[in-house]
């Protein structure tokens, strides 16, 4: 199978970096990574807090208007890319997916902050004045301790992160403490991660509901309830979205992103992006390229 879209990991960027973790301010990093304004991956969690400029940023085919003191949240595999008009500033945080392995007892503690869902639209926030000198205080802070080698240096990185995403979460209407540790929860998660390894192989709801020990009927009112659509659809719309990001990389015919996402063949993809896409993979090529 040929490379996809690039796919950066934290090592192959400048900015003070340990070995899972990277911090840097936002305009040097932007500069020193000019291959970054393309579409691309990362293979970590990926933080950007703008305090100027102005301009476009890309976040699996959604755009959002840059504009200062907004921040925005991307989880790994996303693929995004920037546009900016002048000069822009601000920080960038990058860290692994095991990052908190070691310090967290619970290892999707992360999932509880709705802007690490992966849902595009609860991953851009907007910081209130009254909280814009906190915020980038964390952020200096980050700076600094980075640049330390003391004892617990790398620890504290990892409180500063959290003090982070738990000032930042206050600022949202966030679901209740009961429903995040509730067992529909846990189904609902085990559900998109069943999804997130077998989508090209599984898709119809009632295979994913036999795996999880459920009916069909209980999956659908699951997913109908807490994401406001049927469970077809979720399965559906991870699909659609990989085949967005495997149709920038140029090097990938239509062809052979359908034998990769498991189409019987070139016309029933063409067919199923179309309906519900509303566009031909070649002209969705075409018109995200431009």
């Amino acid at each position: 199978m040929r490379n996809e879209i690039p796919i950066y990991d934290i090592s192959s960027l400048a900015g003070f970096r340990k070995e899972d973790i990277m911090v840097s301010k936002f305009g040097p990093y932007s500069k020193t990574h000019q291959h970054l304004h393309y579409p691309h991956r990362h293979s970590f969690y990926h933080v950007v807090l703008f305090t100027e400029g102005a301009g476009a940023h890309s976040i699996d085919f959604e755009s959002f208007e840059v504009r200062p003191w907004q921040i925005y949240f991307m989880i790994p595999g996303q693929v995004h890319s920037w546009s900016f008009a002048g000069p822009v500033d601000g920080y960038v945080v990058n860290f692994s997916s095991t990052y908190f392995q070691s310090f967290l007892l619970l290892t999707e503690y992360l999932q509880r902050f709705s802007f690490f869902n992966g849902v595009v639209k609860d991953s851009v926030l907007q910081v209130p004045e009254d909280c814009q000198s906190a915020i980038k205080g964390i952020f200096e802070e980050l700076l600094i301790t980075g640049t330390q080698n003391k004892r617990f240096s790398d620890d504290y990185i990892k409180v500063l992160l959290l003090k982070l995403f738990i000032m930042l979460s206050d600022l949202l209407v966030e679901k209740s403490e009961e429903y995040v540790s509730s067992y529909n929860y846990t189904l609902l998660r085990n559900f998109q991660q069943l999804i997130e390894r077998n989508y090209t192989l599984i898709r119809l709801p009632k295979e994913y509901a036999e795996l999880l020990y459920i009916t069909p009927n209980h999956l659908n009112a699951l997913c109908n309830d807490l994401l406001g659509m049927a469970a077809g659809e979720v399965i559906r719309n991870r699909v659609i979205l990989e085949a967005k990001r495997l149709l920038v990389n140029l090097e990938l015919s239509i062809t052979e992103i359908s034998t990769q996402l498991n189409f019987n063949d070139n016309s029933y993809f063409t067919k199923f992006f179309k309906k519900y896409v509303g566009v031909t993979p070649e002209e969705f090529r075409k018109k995200t390229l431009k």
